[in-house]
């Protein structure tokens, strides 16, 4: 109790009929100051926060009534400025602007487990020692090494000292509304500058050693033995995540069916799994403390249960790189070994309120992770469902309930983060839970333990038959949901709606709380009126992807590029954007031509979002000249429509024309697949667009020669600005007033082409890029054009 100040702190709430549970109160409120930051477009100045003590003065000679919001406005006011204060001192620590781009000498460790990419393989690299004169760079650094196809990548390992040449950026990450963040989990993270090695590293011995590099090196030699026992199994990547946490060994296409069926958290090393498997550890100490009365009488066999049980969680904690939902679990089972040693009985929402403290007080990042909310949401959920119960359930009816109860209060957190819910997750967890936590988890860890390896394959069987019920699960009718982002309004309201439902039984009225979820699976999304087009030319890298709506249509021009990993932009950010936007079905899809930069993301948008038609150049040409993308893409959609000059439509006011290629361009085999790109151009009530893929100046001229309505207010402009295209006889048939270059950030083939950008500047015209601007939005309307840049909307301090 802080007395000195004239007031005890438990007597702010004294009064209140529900004795309102101060620390907990105070320590949310520090939790959401910290959290309220990270939405900040600029840090605030820290002169402010030596106000804080006398607030706190004040606060505790007020009335009653003051002191208890004076209290909690202080505690967010302190959580906002100890994580502005940690956000500055990480800020400071920079890669020099001159530096970017430049060759630097390296000594240090590789940290965490180096993760093995289609082309090479990334890692964390923690430095000691600088060989280049003149510059500090940061500390901790993301590095990768590239090579050609075949080649094979150098032998990198968890925890080995390296000497090595890399050349190094300031982070740079894509920006689109709602998306991931790639600056702000290297943020977290850390990391402050990333780059790609300069021929190979060279082994070296001058680093200091260390707990961290002996872990590291542990955890590799864990995954190394289990890739030796499982080999090419298609689950040996889950049996590791659950080992050691190598998330990154599990393939693509086994995350999207866990999506899909609500058990993700299942799949790695998580909260439930290390508190299982202490809950487990603690079972057989006692029962063996208790058959050995000489150690019993010297400890008792809960006290020896709670210390040996906390010791298995913290060395599964390690083995997991210390994620964020192990922390909170280890947290947690601290405080409970803690209050079983010293003989009292902890509450669950103190020692959960404790564990949220000391997370944010480590990372005040932590917000930025939704397993941050899923984890710390789903056990308040289970405190409230539990609470004020007579006496206790049955283990059936208390594991439903259970699932109920987290399904329930989940899903407004599901639909803002991943705009998807799983309708079967429930039943899923039903049987993957017990078979995951229960069987596999013990078995993986026994297999990472014991060089024996019918313990891996064990693990590996129980993963395979959770694998086929969840793959049966996936082909049920609607097993997955996808929402609009809810607003905040529609978000508070369902977690009412829910926290109502979950009162106990005799409450009157709960089922009220169903009306209460309403607004989130019905909202009012913004849309064009008619005659109207909003053009979204998102921000997909080194590729192209331009989201057109009208008043009740939407058409995608291009899918964005496909990835060195495997992963394509289609499924990590097109689809995503269209859910945030309540399109959950494409009333027509466009693929300009066959370059992975632009039908890279098609695959996966013909599966997520089921295009009503498709509208594609390589429609129009003999299948023995596609690539093996193109070549997919047709056996996909046999009904796919080969754009030619002539075609048009119109949808609410808004007419659409293909004004390229001719149809005779198709019949000529060697003519390139740049100048058959589709080009359309789109008319609003007051104003038009072109859309010109990847043509060059021979299609250029030709659309000119053909007399095709080139003049238009807003231009996509041809093959990203490159030097063979944008001719100045194109941009004064165009003349546009505002230009849009779809590129990549620091892209390898220098687009757009110095000459071009001269070009574009000398025009009366606003130039937007989606490396600099983010995801560029122009509404075309009778009013003309606006423009609404990503970057500029959702500006955040760690953004250049």
């Amino acid at each position: 109790m802080w007395t000195g100040l004239g007031v005890a702190v438990p007597e702010i709430f004294a009064g209140s009929e529900s004795g309102l549970p101060v620390i907990r109160l105070l320590i949310l409120a520090f939790t959401l100051g910290a959290a309220l930051l990270q939405t900040r477009p600029a840090l605030p100045p820290l002169v402010w926060a030596w106000l804080l003590p006398l607030a706190l003065l004040l606060s505790m000679h007020a009335p009653r009534r003051g002191r208890q919001a004076g209290l909690l406005l202080v505690a967010l006011a302190a959580g906002f400025f100890y994580a502005a204060w940690r956000a500055e001192v990480r800020l400071a620590e920079q890669l020099p602007a001159l530096w970017q781009g430049r060759d630097l000498g390296l000594v240090g460790r590789v940290l965490d487990l180096p993760e093995t990419t289609a082309n090479g393989v990334r890692f964390l690299f923690e430095v000691e020692a600088v060989r280049s004169h003149g510059v500090t760079p940061p500390r901790r650094l993301q590095l990768g090494w590239y090579g050609r196809p075949g080649e094979p990548p150098p032998a990198i390992r968890g925890g080995d000292c390296l000497q090595l040449t890399a050349r190094l950026y300031r982070p740079h990450g894509n920006v689109n509304p709602g998306a991931f963040d790639y600056e702000a989990w290297l943020l977290q993270r850390g990391v402050r500058a990333g780059g790609s090695l300069v021929g190979p590293p060279v082994a070296d011995a001058t680093c200091a050693a260390g707990w961290r590099a002996a872990l590291d090196r542990t955890r590799e030699a864990i995954r190394g033995r289990l890739r030796d026992n499982l080999g090419e199994r298609p689950y040996a990547g889950v049996v590791r995540a659950l080992a050691v946490g190598e998330q990154d060994a599990i393939p693509a296409a086994q995350w999207m069916l866990f999506r899909q069926t609500g058990v993700t958290h299942l799949m790695s090393i998580s909260g439930l799994h290390i508190t299982l498997f202490s809950a487990l550890v603690y079972a057989l100490a006692q029962w063996l403390w208790r058959r050995l009365p000489g150690l019993a009488l010297r400890l008792p066999a809960r006290k020896a249960g709670a210390l040996l049980g906390f010791a298995a969680a913290a060395v599964y904690t390690a083995l997991a790189g210390f994620g964020i939902p192990a922390q909170r679990t280890l947290y947690m089972l601290a405080g409970a070994a803690l209050m079983a040693l010293l003989d009292r009985n902890g509450s669950p929402s103190r020692l959960l309120a404790a564990a949220l403290a000391v997370v944010v007080l480590f990372d005040p990042w932590a917000a930025f992770a939704p397993g941050f909310w899923l984890s710390f949401g789903a056990v308040a959920t289970l405190l409230w469902a539990g609470s004020g119960r007579l006496r206790p359930l049955p283990l059936w009816r208390a594991w439903v309930e259970a699932q109920w109860a987290v399904t329930l209060v989940l899903t407004p957190a599901l639909l803002l983060l991943f705009h998807e819910i799983s309708l079967v997750s429930p039943l899923a967890n039903l049987l993957a839970i017990p078979m995951i936590s229960l069987i596999a988890v013990p078995a993986s860890l026994l297999a990472a333990a014991l060089p024996w390896a019918p313990l891996a394959v064990l693990a590996h069987t129980v993963v395979g038959l959770v694998m086929a019920y969840l793959e049966w699960l996936a082909r049920l009718p609607q097993a997955v949901l996808h929402a609009a982002a809810p607003d905040w309004p529609a978000l508070v309201l369902a977690l009412l709606g829910a926290a109502l439902l979950l009162l106990p039984r005799g409450v009157p009225a709960r089922w009220l709380g169903l009306f209460l979820f309403l607004p989130l699976f019905f909202p009012r999304l913004p849309a064009p009126a008619p005659g109207e087009v909003w053009l979204t030319t998102l921000d997909v890298g080194q590729g192209e992807a331009v989201l057109l709506r009208t008043a009740r249509h939407s058409v995608l021009f291009d899918s964005g590029p496909r990835f060195a990993t495997g992963e394509d932009a289609g499924a990590r950010v097109v689809a995503p954007y269209l859910w945030r936007g309540g399109v959950n079905r494409l009333d027509g899809l466009i693929i300009s031509h066959d370059d992975i930069d632009h039908s890279g993301g098609a695959m996966s948008l013909l599966a997520s979002h089921r295009p009503a038609w498709l509208l594609t150049s390589l429609a129009g040409v003999p299948r023995a000249s596609l690539g093996e993308n193109g070549t997919a893409i047709l056996a996909a959609r046999p009904d796919a429509i080969a754009c030619r000059a002539g075609q048009r439509w119109e949808w609410d006011g808004v007419r659409f024309q293909v004004l390229h290629p001719p149809a005779h361009h198709y019949a000529q085999a060697n003519y390139p697949d740049n100048e058959r790109s589709c080009v359309i151009r789109v008319d609003a009530a007051g104003a038009g667009a072109l859309l010109s893929g990847d043509i060059e100046r021979l299609s250029e001229m030709n659309l000119s020669e053909r007399g095709q309505p080139l003049a238009a207010e807003v231009l996509v402009v041809p093959h990203h600005g490159s030097g063979s295209s944008s001719t100045p006889a194109f941009l004064a048939a165009v003349s546009p007033r505002h230009i849009v270059i779809p590129v990549g950030h620091r892209n390898r083939y220098g687009h757009p082409h110095p000459e071009v950008m001269a070009r574009y500047r000398a025009l009366p015209a606003s130039i937007w890029r989606t490396d600099r601007d983010g995801a560029v939005t122009l509404r075309l309307g009778r009013e003309g054009v606006t423009v609404e840049r990503a970057r500029a909307t959702e500006k955040r301090y760690w953004r250049d």
